[in-house]
């Protein structure tokens, strides 16, 4: 662990550079340039909100709309992260063989991109509670750590999945498919508890507590619309889990970073 905290401090400013451009380089060539950090997950907002309301009469929650935001800004920045892992290394390969490098540092890269990309749409969540005139309280204090834990999830699965991404060709074909079952098991447009937990109490807990995305999904918008409590014995074990997830994905990457690079 004493090399992962030497290797993060080295690295950090390059990390906080490449962030910095390729931020500015997606909206150098863009009409609407940063606008679309906000227009984008607004847009995608009206689609779900509209196709679960409308087509599947899943609408009936309070701050309905808010709601549905809130899902969609913790899902994208998941989803973001884990995906473009698969291919992390060979997309980063003029760097990964001239110089060197800790390949996780490339996934804190992303993370950081869509982390900043997801505070623009909370702020915008901001304004809409403040529209709908939701009531404040102390629990809206919990959504900083329940941030925190969702980037420790994402760092974590990404660790493996960008492992593995080097050595199996068509690993982004299963990670993609596995993320779209993922996405509609997380209760992004709907209740998972409202509409599972008195028809199918099990499969209610499983897609609840077995899934971490979706538990600080509910949490987050527990805590900010709702005035409820975090789940903090689930976190505490999928805090747990991940972090040791994240120390046998770093171990894995030392061990085969070298190799690495024949391969790509």
């Amino acid at each position: 662990m004493k090399r992962v905290f030497t290797d993060v401090k080295k690295f950090w400013n390059y990390t906080s550079y490449n962030v910095k451009a390729e931020l500015k380089s997606e909206v150098a060539g863009s009409f609407l340039s940063w606008l679309w950090w906000i227009l984008d997950p607004l847009l995608y907002m009206l689609v779900y909100a509209f196709v679960a309301k409308i087509i599947f009469g899943a609408g009936s929650k309070p701050y309905f709309l808010v709601f549905v935001f809130i899902g969609l800004n913790c899902w994208q920045f998941f989803n973001r992260v884990v995906r473009n892992s698969v291919k992390l290394v060979s997309n980063k390969k003029g760097i990964v063989t001239k110089v060197y490098i800790p390949k996780y540092m490339f996934i804190l890269e992303k993370i950081g991109i869509s982390g900043f990309k997801m505070l623009v749409s909370f702020i915008i969540t901001a304004l809409f509670m403040v529209y709908y005139q939701v009531p404040l309280s102390l629990n809206m204090l919990w959504v900083p750590p329940l941030l925190l834990m969702l980037a420790i999830v994402t760092f974590a699965f990404s660790t493996i999945i960008m492992h593995f991404g080097v050595f199996v060709e068509d690993l982004l074909n299963i990670v993609t498919v596995g993320l779209q079952l993922v996405f509609y098991m997380s209760g992004i447009f709907y209740d998972i508890a409202d509409r599972l937990a008195s028809k199918h109490p099990n499969l209610c807990n499983l897609l609840m507590y077995g899934n971490p995305v979706a538990l600080i999904m509910t949490d987050i918008r527990n805590t900010l619309l709702y005035n409820q409590a975090p789940h903090f014995l689930a976190l505490g074990i999928w805090l747990a889990i991940c972090l040791l997830i994240s120390v046998i994905g770093v171990k894995i990457i030392y061990k085969y970073e070298n190799s690495y690079v024949k391969i790509i």
